[in-house]
């Protein structure tokens, strides 16, 4: 049984602590998946960087959705030659895969790219400006919004 503590992630990272938390759950259950391995990385104050290991996996094997909280990676390759083929040991995967993110309010997908069988999801917290901090002013002059770090 593999237990990884999180808690060291949950001080370097703004916008993933319900992720985070997802995660720790995910692995303290045996049945998790484990295929394929990722990393997530924290690129600046509000931006991530979730990255993949999908080693044979084309372009077009690979679909990325994201609805609502939910960031959505599935691969399905299919190989073209396959009833040509006769293999002797097969120690690459390449089998079918889903694998899930629950993404923290206000962050969004900006931007995706495949390399070196490495697929790089960038990801970036906005939060509104109608939900952004704002001093109000006594005396009835008009409210300006402040330059604040979001929480």
């Amino acid at each position: 049984m593999r237990h990884y503590d999180l808690s060291p992630l949950y001080r370097s990272t703004v916008g993933f602590d319900r992720l985070f938390s997802l995660l720790d759950q995910a692995t303290s259950n045996d049945a998790a998946p484990s295929y394929p391995p990722y990393n997530i990385e924290r690129t600046a104050e509000n931006a991530y960087r979730i990255t993949i290991a999908v080693a044979g996996f084309a372009e077009g094997d690979l679909t990325i959705e994201s609805k609502e909280n939910a960031l959505s990676v599935r691969g399905d390759k299919q190989p073209a030659d396959a009833e040509k083929r006769e293999i002797l040991h097969q120690g690459i995967a390449a089998r079918a895969f889903e694998r899930r993110f629950q993404l923290a309010d206000y962050v969004q997908v900006t931007g995706a790219s495949l390399e070196n069988g490495l697929l790089h999801i960038d990801l970036v917290r906005e939060i509104p400006e109608a939900k952004k901090p704002r001093q109000i002013a006594i005396g009835g002059k008009p409210a300006r919004i402040l330059e604040a770090k979001a929480a």
